[in-house]
């Protein structure tokens, strides 16, 4: 299992996305997952900008790395988000049958990260908005990265910045040589 890290705006899910393309792997999105719940209980609480309670999540995410079979690679995108969660994922992998082999943290400067996301033009994409989305997202990660990094899991960090192809080759370039690639 291959873990991206990286801020809204960081490009993690179309990178996810393509290495799940070239390799034959399996691209897996916390958010997209909640969304195809369909749970109204879910949608409310998303659509309220709170978080969804970790054993939701956990449970939603366990099934679908359940799912991925007959492929060699699982790639997860906005999960773990919490400590509580990689803690699960961690104790959890003989459960679920897949190693946690290596987490990609992709980098982008904050300057860069607020143009790509006014770019995109979300309603909520205000700049006090991504501001504190960025706060948070430091906040949570950093302890994640800690704990993984602590219990053995490698940990790159990619430079996220330049077009889609020279991040995607820097990170196949990091995969070779974890033996991943």
């Amino acid at each position: 299992m291959i873990i991206i890290f990286g801020p809204a705006g960081s490009g993690k899910s179309m990178q996810g996305q393509m290495l799940a393309a070239r390799n034959n792997w399996r691209w897996l999105s916390a958010g997209q997952l909640l969304r195809d719940t369909r749970d109204p209980e879910i949608m409310a609480e998303m659509q309220a900008g709170r978080l969804v309670a970790h054993s939701k999540v956990n449970k939603i995410v366990s099934e679908a790395i359940a799912r991925a079979t007959n492929v060699r690679q699982v790639i997860l995108d906005g999960f773990p988000r919490a400590l509580e969660q990689a803690k699960w994922l961690l104790d959890s992998e003989a459960e679920h049958g897949d190693k946690i082999e290596l987490g990609i943290v992709l980098e982008v400067p904050k300057k860069e990260l607020m143009k790509r996301l006014e770019v995109r033009g979300r309603a909520d994409d205000t700049f006090e908005a991504i501001d504190e989305r960025l706060e948070i997202y430091r906040h949570e990660t950093e302890p994640i990265l800690d704990y993984f990094a602590k219990n053995g899991i490698k940990i790159v960090r990619v430079d996220g910045m330049g077009s889609v192809g020279q991040v995607h080759d820097r990170i196949m370039e990091e995969l070779v040589k974890c033996n991943l690639g």
